[in-house]
């Protein structure tokens, strides 16, 4: 499963960001970049979301209850290529971004202002991490 993951997550490289979008080669932002992968495994989204703002981490941490809903939840420093990795921006706040690690030292997310892009996991990144999940080998 993590093989496909990532394979699909590769496949939303350039995309450009725009919020609250999943669309590949048009627009997303982290979620839609991890709602998009879900539906190229499983065919549909688990649930509809309602709308969200592009500060709803500052506020309450939503990214991390859905995903234990969803995900399979391991512990953030035992991700492997295909998992998603939460971060938090700020230490103590609530988790506000996810991508797709692509293999130890780098990852898969789409970030404000830029397109779907593979970037390094440095340390910044790594202090970050609060959450990681695999993906269902089936849907739930």
């Amino acid at each position: 499963m993590k093989d496909r993951v990532l394979a699909e997550a590769k496949i939303w490289l350039g995309t450009p960001y725009h919020h609250q979008a999943s669309v590949v080669g048009v627009g997303c932002d982290c979620l839609g970049l991890v709602r998009g992968i879900w539906r190229a495994l499983y065919d549909a989204e688990p649930q509809a979301l309602p709308p969200y703002s592009a500060d709803v981490s500052l506020r309450h941490d939503q990214l991390t209850p859905a995903f234990r809903r969803w995900l399979i939840e391991i512990p953030p420093e035992q991700g492997l290529a295909g998992d998603v990795l939460i971060f938090a921006w700020r230490s103590g706040e609530a988790a506000g971004h996810c991508g797709i690690l692509s293999d130890e030292d780098r990852f898969i997310h789409a970030y404000w202002r830029r397109e779907v892009s593979e970037c390094a996991l440095t340390p910044w990144w790594k202090r970050r991490r609060v959450a990681a999940f695999s993906f269902p080998e089936r849907e739930i």
